[in-house]
């Protein structure tokens, strides 16, 4: 099955700068909700982090599905945040629910990625570009078959 919504376009664009220390996802997150944005996605995210935490599918036998998220794989920095992306999404009660995927490099320039979780602390700079979505409703329901919240668009 495939769900589609068409907008209309960019709403606004946000551009930010996290300082050393800051949680990446903490970070989103609150720019989101100071600036009321529930229908968007990241259009750009580079910097530098100190620490990284993240998840990537892993086979899990006893979930419907049979796959499941790992436990959070840490590591410590320097690390390069070559990529970030994701969508900046709501459930039901508009509660925010991002979903942040990136792609980093340590400092022999070995690659890594995966889902963004809480614990990406900024080494000296994270650049990032929020894009609000006009004419979509970005939705997120969790899926009682699959075990995990997914992306449920819907027009305005």
């Amino acid at each position: 099955m495939i769900t589609t919504a068409v907008g209309t376009g960019i709403k606004r664009v946000i551009a930010l700068r996290m300082s050393p220390g800051e949680d990446v996802l903490l970070g989103v997150e609150k720019v989101c909700k100071d600036n009321n944005i529930k229908d968007g996605f990241i259009l750009s995210g580079i910097g530098s982090l100190a620490s990284v935490k993240f998840f990537d599918p892993v086979v899990l036998p006893d979930k419907k599905a049979g796959y499941g998220y790992s436990e959070p794989i840490c590591m410590d920095g320097p690390i390069e945040l070559l990529g970030l992306s994701g969508m900046i999404c709501h459930d039901d009660k508009g509660e925010i629910l991002l979903h942040l995927h990136y792609s980093l490099a340590d400092k022999d320039g070995n690659a890594f990625g995966g889902h963004v979780i809480e614990g990406n602390k900024v080494l000296l700079t994270c650049d990032i570009l929020i894009g609000e979505v006009d004419g979509i409703e970005m939705g997120r329901a969790y899926d009682k078959d699959l075990e995990v919240f997914l992306f449920a668009p819907k027009q305005k």
